[in-house]
Formats: structure tokens, sequence, C-alpha cells
């Protein structure tokens, strides 16, 4: 269906094909508001993963359609389509008239479905392959960054086996047990074996990791039967079959790694580099190199003469048409490998290589890997480029990323919870905004979708229970007498509508911008430590033991020689923090402690510095 199409009635929802240039956003779409930088990262995921989820809308007497469903994925998509021409036809799933549409919009915006498991691990792992870093991809799913990992640790799944968790032959557990495979063979025919079944974890790795391992295996073909039967190893099979096994698979274990170390060892020595790991994986992919915490150079490329240029492209021409011999084959490889360069030997004394067996029993190498504490050198040797995105001299945050947003949450809050009790106030503000006064800048959220005001652990933390109760909805959403439940309340009086505006205002409250926050919060007498303590699951177990041990001499009056900080210095980094925990919240620990009124006070005003 495309804007030619012959616009008929239709009596049932059905799914077309449209131009993106006939897409609109509908004004019955709730999300008239987006974020721009939200809107960049889910084109992203849209070129690397394509369109997951159909649109919705409602078709025009033009033949166009408003967007109803899908708002943010259209903006997305009118971004995505310069990078991936092919996004231009989009899938609308149409509506049959305006009260659908409108049913449609309301759905979508209140209960969203996430994606199916095997959906994720392969959206995540194409954008792992387009260097998206985890951060990234869990904000454009919205989604935990712990919850992006645990998918990521499934994207080299065979993808029968992807395929299988997919269609409900198999479960989430079922799926992960197959990570302990090497022998990709054995896990298909295991595969087969317990689709539409239900399996333990234990059940499953028993069939995965049987004691005799096959000689398809890829440690087994890395290793060889001759070197595994001359330390001992015993050879097994069928009779009737070609196929052998390793009976003995600590062996074939023990022989696996002090091969691949001789093999690593060997390459690091012959072709110069700094240093040589090697991984237990069958694949290095960025995910690895990221968490390995190593940066990257590449070869430098090398360059023809003008008649090596020439014959190149001729070379080439004649193996597009497949007419190249193989004398010519062989001179085309060399020129190839001419321009694609080599890591020069500046380069190999900064850096090295990471050394795996591959699914096929194949050595592979990833090279031109810088070690976190090689990167100043590198760096000062110009064989790796200095970041752009974060200045090496800028000392590293006390505070993880999760964390600020925790704090972010927790001051904000605190400014609602003293503006609850400011019924006025907040109807002024609401003027102020509405007027248009205060530009591209929002006091209040008025798009309605609340903004957090609560951390992720709930410990030491307590709202207003007015900013959290929920609405008192009629029964019937759609069908309510509208008239009779306005004079009912507009019954209960003035100062129960104030109240309500208050809590509901309050509850919508961002501050506009971190000036005129600081305002509003001396205004109000906003005070984060009235809704949040510290404890050790909140805060101090986030941050790193250099931090708790400043914060314990800071809280105590102590000197770093002082026998109370030494003895604080020795604990373990849990045990710190549950130790500021109880002189936080325990008046009798506080008392042991022979703490006086100035030191209290101090404990009880105490915030993170990251709050100013």
């Amino acid at each position: 269906m495309t804007k030619h199409s012959k616009i008929t009635a239709i009596e049932t929802p059905v799914i077309g094909y449209f131009d993106l240039a006939d897409l609109y956003l509908s004004d019955l779409n709730p999300r008239q508001d987006v974020d721009d930088a939200d809107i960049d990262l889910l084109a992203q995921s849209i070129v690397a993963c394509g369109l997951i989820q159909n649109l919705s809308g409602l078709m025009d007497e033009n033949g166009k359609v408003g967007i109803v469903a899908g708002g943010r994925r259209l903006r997305a998509l009118q971004i995505a389509v310069h990078e991936e021409p092919n996004l231009s036809q989009v899938p609308v799933k149409l509506a049959v008239d305006a009260h659908m549409a409108e049913t449609w919009a309301n759905v979508e915006n209140s209960v969203r479905v996430d994606l199916h498991p095997a959906d994720e691990i392969r959206a995540f792992g194409k954008m792992f392959d387009k260097s998206l870093g985890v951060p990234r991809i869990a904000k454009v799913f919205g989604v935990t960054e712990k919850h992006v990992y645990r998918r990521l640790a499934l994207v080299n799944l065979p993808s029968p086996v992807l395929d299988a968790l997919k269609s409900g032959e198999i479960n989430m557990t079922m799926a992960a047990s197959f990570t302990v495979c090497d022998d990709e063979k054995l896990s298909l025919e295991v595969l087969e074996r317990v689709r539409g079944d239900s399996h333990s974890a234990h059940q499953m790795k028993n069939m995965l990791k049987p004691s005799a391992v096959s000689g398809s295996d890829r440690k087994a073909v890395f290793v060889g039967a001759g070197d595994y039967k001359a330390a001992g190893g015993i050879v097994g099979g069928d009779l009737f079959s070609d196929q052998i096994t390793f009976d003995s698979p600590d062996i074939l274990e023990e022989i696996f790694q002090s091969k691949l170390a001789k093999v690593a060892a060997d390459l690091c020595k012959e072709q110069g580099w700094k240093w040589a790991e090697t991984i237990e994986s069958s694949h290095i992919g960025y995910w690895e190199i990221e968490q390995g915490g190593y940066e990257r150079f590449y070869p430098v490329e090398g360059a023809l003469a003008e008649d090596q240029t020439k014959r190149f492209e001729e070379l080439s021409g004649l193996d597009d048409e497949g007419d190249l011999d193989k004398d010519g084959e062989t001179e085309l490889a060399l020129m190839q490998t001419t321009i694609d360069g080599d890591y020069t030997t500046k380069q190999k004394a900064h850096g090295g290589i990471i050394v795996n067996v591959s699914h096929s029993g194949e050595v592979s190498i990833s090279g031109g890997l810088v070690k976190r504490e090689d990167k100043k050198a590198a760096i000062e040797a110009g064989v790796l480029a200095k970041s752009n995105h974060q200045s090496s001299d800028k000392p590293k945050s006390d505070y993880s990323q999760k964390l600020i947003d925790d704090l972010k949450a927790i001051k904000l809050g605190a400014r609602q919870n003293a503006m609850v009790n400011k019924a006025d106030m907040m109807l002024d503000l609401l003027a102020f905004q509405l007027s248009g006064n205060t530009g591209y800048r929002r006091i209040f959220e008025m798009r309605f979708d609340h903004p957090r005001n609560q951390p992720d652990t709930e410990t030491g933390f307590c709202l207003d229970a007015r900013l959290t109760e929920p609405n008192d909805v009629p029964k019937d959403n759609w069908n309510s007498d509208l008239e009779k439940t306005f004079s009912e309340f507009q019954a209960k009086g003035k100062k129960h509508r104030n109240a309500e505006i208050a809590r509901h205002l309050a509850a919508l409250l961002s501050g506009g911008d971190e000036a005129f926050s600081a305002v509003l919060d001396e205004a109000s007498g906003a005070n984060i430590r009235s809704v949040w303590t510290p404890t050790a699951e909140n805060f101090f177990k986030r941050v790193n033991g250099a931090y708790l041990e400043a914060l314990h001499l800071t809280m105590l009056d102590l000197k770093a020689d002082h026998k109370d900080a030494k003895a604080f210095t020795k604990l373990k980094k849990g045990e710190k923090a549950v130790f500021l925990e109880t002189i936080f919240g325990d008046e009798d620990t506080r008392n042991a402690l022979g703490l006086d009124d100035d030191q209290k006070a101090r404990i009880d005003a105490w915030l993170p510095d990251y709050f100013g």
C-alpha cells in the first residue's frame, strides 16, 4: 500500500507499507514532545537492527497516515533513512476509525510490550557490533546495563538455538546452558533432543558437557589426536563410524591450555608484540575488548606505485568477472596485503594480541590492543590517538553514572516534597510556564510523564504519601458520567481542589534550569535529608573505599594516624559501608562512640558533594 493506492474504508485493522514521507505525527499521539538525544540513539538502533515493531496509524482523506502509536519510532526513522534508504518503506497497522486509533494511542502510551529475549539478544548484538556501548544500548531500550550484559553473554549462541528460544521450544534457562558447549555439532544435536520439553540447567549441562568429548569439538581439533594420545589420553568412538571421541576431558583441557599459551608466546616473539594473552572464548568481539579495558590502534596502510595501481585495477576487474588465473590470484593477494598494511615496530612496542581458538579449531588473533596501564605511553609515542570524549587529565568521578542518576532523583524528590505544601506557589508557577515566559525551559513536566523522583533502591528514602498515592479513577475509564463526576469533585470544595493541584503539580515538578531550581529549593525549604538517609545499600557500597575512609575521618573528627582510623582502613569495603550506615542511622552507635552534639548535627546534615 502506497500513496498511490485507492483509499477505501477498512472494516478490520490491516498492515500496509507506506512511504516515510506520507507519515506524520497524529494529534492523537500522546508523546508530542521527545528528547532529541534519545531519538538519535533510537535511530542508531534502527539502522543496526531494523524496525522491530510496526507503527500504528489512521489514514486521512488525502491518503497520508497520522501515526497514533510509535511517534518516537517515526522521528527516529526520519533520521535513520539518511543512512539506510531501505527504511523509506514503513509497515503501518491501520485503525478502522478514530475511536480505535485513540484507543491504540492510549494503550501504547501506558502498556509497553517488551521485546522477546531472542530478539533482544540479536538486537543488542548488532548494536554492539557497530561499537555502540552498553550504556547507550541500555538507554535506547529502556533497560538496565546489567540486563544488556546478560543478553550479550548469549550473542554467540548458534542461530538455531535462538530461533528455538523465539518459538518457545526452549526457555531462557535452557538457552543459557548452551554457552558451556564448544562443539556446535553437539549443541544442535542436543537442541533437537530437547525441543518442546523442559529441562533443568543441570540436565542441559550434562548433555552439553558429556564425559567424552567429540572429535569435532574445537578443542579436540586444535589439540589433535596425536598430542592427546601422547599425553595418555584415551580415544573412543563407534566401530561403525569414523567419528572418534576424546574420553579423557581433563587431559584434553590441560593440553589445550598449554598449547594455546605456547602458540600465543611464539606469536608474540615472532611478530614483535609487547605482550600476548589467551582467552577461553571461541570468539573475541567488541564486548570482550570493552570489558578488558583495552584501547585499539590499527595497521598503517600501505600504498602501491602508479604502475602497480593500474595492475591492481586490471586484476580486480578480472577477478570480478571470474577470469583470474591462479598466478593472478596470488599477485592480487600480495597487492591487497600491501594496501591493507601492517602494524609498525613502534606500534607493537606499546600493544599486544589476544589469541583464541575459533569454533572450527583454528587459531584466531586480535591485535593492536593497548592495556590501560600502557595507554598514556602509547599516546605520548603517537601510536594511540587521545580520546576526544574524555580528557585523560580529568580525575575519575567518585560516583558511577547509576549513582549520579539516583542522587539527581533524590534531590528532585526533596524539592517536590517541599513543594507539596505550597499550593499557591504551584498555581503561580503553573501560570508562569503556561504564559510562555519560560521559553523552551520547563518548570513542570507538562507532558504528564512523571519525572523520576525515587532511586532504584528504596532503603533510606521516603516521600510524602501524596506524591505516590494512586488517583481515584472511575470503574469505567471510557464511559463514566463526566458531568456527575465533575459535580461531585466540585462539591468537595476549594481546599480539596488546591490539594489535588498541589500534589499533582509537585509530582510533575522538575525545576527549569539549575539556577532556578536552587531558587525554588530555598523558597520552599527543600531538604534532601528529610527524605533520604544514606545507607550501605543506597550509597556507601556504591562508592570506593578511599571515599569511605575520607568520610569516616570527616564525620568523626579523626586524624589519619588515629587508631580508630587505622582500624577502619583495615575493614573490608562492605564492613566500612555497614559501619557508616550505623553512625548515620543508629543513635545507640553514636552514643557508644561518644559523639557530641556538633558531630551528630554534622552527620545529620551531611550530603554527598555531588549535590554541591
